[in-house]
């Protein structure tokens, strides 16, 4: 038997994204830019099947044309036919409806490979009984053999992404290890280059390591950037390797991205979003970053937009160094109603910053209101859709020039519905509560942990000039009671500093924000919770995040002491902080279950949350922001990787607890999206939400250039398959 976390469910979660309504009520012009954005979204989204795994893009080209030719109803009789159980073709549909709900075959939470739930020679006459293998048996049994093999792997490098001998990436040649990572790193800072849209390709040249920097863009040949002194590709000497720096990774996808920019301007509301889409073109076109920043900062002033996107390699969970973007497009509605609650909430900000527990000097020197809106998502391709957005991601503009919050209604409205048999970990008394309150507790926290938390803090700085945005002889800092003593130096950036961990560790910066602030009564009346009710969402919200740091467990893997998922290990090191406060703040036993098997209560005693719970976090979240601000690697590692450790020993038998939570866990929801369709008149496309439903809207997605885009794909992954070796 294969272990659970593998496969996917035959019956898991599948939840109908709603936008209908948000999308009935926008005007002709803003329906076709609503459009053309989302084409281009969708088309750059399929780059994340190349940032994943090597197979990836292949068992996507697969299903694809398995699917473009039989509907999965058409598709039933044929599984029938060949021997496959009712069990065996429900696993198939949601093996694909995973694959395209992913954008890979890695959980876009967690980064678990997971496999299909039957086995490979049902799946197999499968394939070769479908009409897309009858007709095109020669391409379809090439197509089979290039990704059958990995598609069933479970080898234990292949169970997870990581770097090296720790898992699959292909953000690097699969010859390169953290030293490489950290090389690399070292070259782009001092080319002023970031890592954001590159990957690193390494060769043996006559026993000397040369390395391939390559940059996403539509253009591949080396030319010379409007802004910039000098073209950056070309072969460069660094600390005695070879580097060569490229252009064309996703060459065929980012062309499209362009081509469906450039029809999106047409329809733009306004001269921000107008030269926000040319410099996001000059961006892909060119793979220049500094393009996409500019493109950002258009984006900043175009303050409540009816339809918000954003568009880029933008997250940097899934790169192992923490450095690399994946590809990510959303195109979403406004919801006016919860809008205004975060435009009540971005108001009080320079109330609500000053109770934030470090010194002024910490902080800010100003703050910069962002736009915080609620949005209905009608378009979100990438490996996975997010509850809230706080972008950009360039600390250098946001710690200057702004930045924007975003909620993701309709994704809140259905990801973290609840059923009571479903709720573990729980006292019976707190599971009626926990369901009543847990939407609207984590409305609260993810509005403070966007705006208060990813928002607040200042990063000491010394420019390439020496100049400095700190008075670096009169600023203490508060742990030692000594003068500031590091910072950020020149191009050094917080990702570039704090890499592997900068990912997680601000995360858990921005959750903590949130469990403290929410203790604050304005902000609960804010979010319209006053009286009993306000103190229940407090409860709800603290109880929520502890039972989450247990439940974050899933995403450790012991084989190599690492964490999967950036904000599962956040919320875990929060669990042990407040246990570590005491004082029966927090209560975690481990128990047996009316099954009989093993499970675990966790607790909470809310009667001690503004005490002895707000001072663990008060002093936990201080040094949290004074380890960041000073650029101090060493201690903010010790501290997070200290908290982050899951052992056996100790109070708590964290790995055997792992274990129980394993066998307890609930699979997380898919969720079908809509397409747009149309030329002159725009309609939107709804599916059921369904594996089926989820399967068709892929199909129906990339209708006009179906066989090119797949040729393409294959292409790519061809050209790069010998660096994955």
């Amino acid at each position: 038997m294969v272990d659970s976390q593998y496969y996917l469910p035959n019956d898991i979660g599948v939840s109908a994204l709603d936008c209908g309504e948000a999308f009935r009520l926008l005007s002709p012009q803003e329906k076709m830019y609503a459009h053309y954005l989302s084409r281009a979204a969708w088309y750059g989204g399929l780059a994340v099947l190349l940032q994943t795994s090597p197979e990836s893009a292949n068992i996507f080209v697969l299903l694809q044309r398995i699917f473009r030719k039989q509907t999965p109803s058409q598709l039933a009789q044929v599984a029938t036919a060949a021997g496959l159980s009712s069990e065996d073709y429900q696993a198939f549909l949601v093996y694909a409806a995973g694959l395209y709900a992913n954008m890979g075959n890695y959980k876009s939470f967690g980064d678990t490979k997971f496999i299909p739930n039957l086995p490979k020679d049902k799946l197999e006459a499968l394939v070769r009984a479908s009409q897309a293998f009858q007709e095109q048996s020669a391409e379809m049994e090439a197509l089979w053999d290039s990704c059958s093999c990995l598609l069933y792997s479970l080898e234990d490098r292949q169970k997870q992404l990581g770097l090296g001998d720790k898992g699959i990436t292909t953000y690097f040649s699969g010859n390169c290890c953290l030293e490489d990572a950290e090389l690399a790193q070292k070259f782009l800072d001092s080319k002023k280059l970031s890592a954001y849209n590159t990957r690193l390709f390494k060769r043996d040249d006559g026993g000397k390591a040369c390395y391939e920097v390559r940059l996403a863009s539509a253009v591949q040949k080396d030319c010379a950037v409007d802004g910039e002194c000098e073209s950056c590709c070309g072969s460069f000497s660094f600390e005695d390797k070879e580097f060569t720096v490229k252009r064309g990774d996703y060459a065929p996808l980012m062309e499209k991205v362009c081509h469906y920019l450039q029809q999106a301007q047409a329809y733009a509301a306004n001269e921000n979003q107008r030269k926000m889409l040319e410099e996001y073109r000059r961006s892909f076109t060119l793979g220049s970053v500094e393009a996409h920043k500019e493109g950002s900062r258009y984006w900043i002033k175009d303050k409540g937009p009816i339809v918000e996107s954003y568009i880029g390699f933008i997250e940097s969970y899934r790169d192992p160094f923490g450095s690399r973007g994946e590809f990510e497009g959303f195109v979403a509605v406004v919801n006016k109603a919860m809008s205004e609650r975060f435009a009540k909430l971005v108001s009080s900000a320079e109330v609500l910053l000053p109770e934030l527990p470090w010194p002024r000097e910490f902080e800010k020197d100003t703050f910069l209101k962002p736009d915080f809106t609620s949005l209905d998502v009608l378009t979100f391709a990438g490996s996975g859709i997010p509850a809230g957005i706080n972008i950009p991601n360039y600390d250098d503009i946001r710690q200057s020039e702004g930045f924007k919050n975003v909620s993701l209604g309709n994704v809140l409205a259905v990801a973290y519905a609840t059923q009571k048999e479903k709720l573990t970990f729980l006292e019976e008394d707190d599971k009626d509560l926990f369901i009543k309150w847990k939407g609207p507790s984590f409305e609260v926290q993810v509005g403070l942990h966007e705006l208060l938390g990813h928002g607040s803090g200042k990063l000491f700085v010394q420019d390439d000039k020496g100049k400095f945005n700190f008075d670096q002889s009169k600023v203490i800092n508060p742990e030692t009671g000594e003068p500031v003593s590091s910072w950020y130096r020149g191009s050094e950036t917080w990702d570039s500093k704090f890499s592997t961990i900068a990912s997680t560790y601000e995360e858990c910066r921005a959750e903590c924000v949130g469990l403290y602030l929410c203790l604050n009564k304005q902000v609960l009346s804010i979010f319209g919770h006053e009286g009993q009710d306000a103190e229940d969402v407090v409860y709800v919200n603290w109880l929520s995040m502890v039972r989450a740091g247990l439940l974050g467990l899933e995403f450790y893997t012991p084989e190599s002491k690492s964490w999967r998922q950036a904000h599962m290990q956040a919320r875990f090191v929060i669990l042990r902080v407040l246990l570590e406060a005491g004082e029966g703040l927090v209560g975690l036993e481990e128990v047996t279950g009316k099954d009989g098997m093993p499970d675990a209560r966790i607790t909470l005693d809310r009667s001690k949350i503004h005490t002895v719970g707000k001072n663990a976090i008060h002093r936990f979240l201080c040094k949290l922001q004074v380890f960041k601000s000073t650029a101090d690697v060493d201690g903010g590692r010790a501290l997070y990787d200290g908290y982050s450790t899951v052992s056996d020993s100790g109070a708590y038998n964290f790995l055997r607890l792992r274990e129980t939570v394993l066998l307890r866990k609930e699979v997380r929801k898919m969720f079908v999206q809509a397409n747009t369709r149309g030329l002159s008149y725009v309609e939107l496309v709804e599916y059921e939400g369904t594996v089926a439903g989820l399967i068709s809207s892929f199909t129906e997605r990339f209708q006009d250039d179906a066989e090119q885009l797949e040729a393409d794909l294959l292409e790519l992954s061809k050209r790069d398959a010998p660096c994955w070796c």
